[in-house]
């Protein structure tokens, strides 16, 4: 257990016990049109059958609620691309601003450069400033920048055309 920000956490791999939480986590981010251009959370089965397992993390409490969570999946079956991976990083907005995020990241990075992974990439929406200066502060560099690549499928910002930049981190 670690403490941040007064919240006492354990960062762990991800099990489908927590898949409640994680889902629920991921649908605030898809209400807020600013995390994701999904417009509802996959299935369970579809959700883990993606993601690499190893990498696979939650953030939980003494209780061992879910506070926030990490996943990465491949970018290509590829040879070529075996060691790069794409993640998505989620934080129930109840615990934003506690430090779960870089918590979160941080673990993800040492776990995925432990499993020799060469390179962590995320396109993130533009608008997400605070997901963007996470990824700065964690040394990834942005490395590209596309214009009106999609249209928010859910939230707020339902049918706006967003831009998104594209982080990396070599490792």
């Amino acid at each position: 257990m670690g403490e941040l920000k007064g919240v006492e956490i354990q960062i762990t791999g991800m099990a489908e016990s927590h898949w409640q939480d994680v889902s629920r986590i991921y649908g605030q981010g898809i209400a807020t049109g600013l995390a994701t251009f999904e417009s509802q959370v996959p299935t369970r089965e579809s959700f883990f059958g993606g993601k690499i397992p190893a990498l696979s993390l939650v953030a939980v409490d003494l209780e061992g609620h879910v506070l926030g969570w990490a996943a990465a999946a491949p970018v290509s079956a590829r040879p070529a691309y075996r060691g790069v991976i794409e993640h998505s990083i989620y934080v129930d907005p109840n615990s934003a601003g506690q430090g779960i995020g870089r918590a979160l990241m941080e673990e993800l990075i040492g776990k995925a450069a432990a499993q020799g992974y060469w390179m962590l990439q995320s396109a993130i929406i533009a608008q997400n400033e605070a997901s963007r200066n996470l990824h700065v502060k964690l040394g990834f560099r942005e490395v590209g920048f596309r214009e009106r690549i999609a249209q928010v499928a859910a939230g707020p910002l339902a049918g706006q055309w967003m831009d998104t930049c594209l982080y990396e981190l070599r490792l």
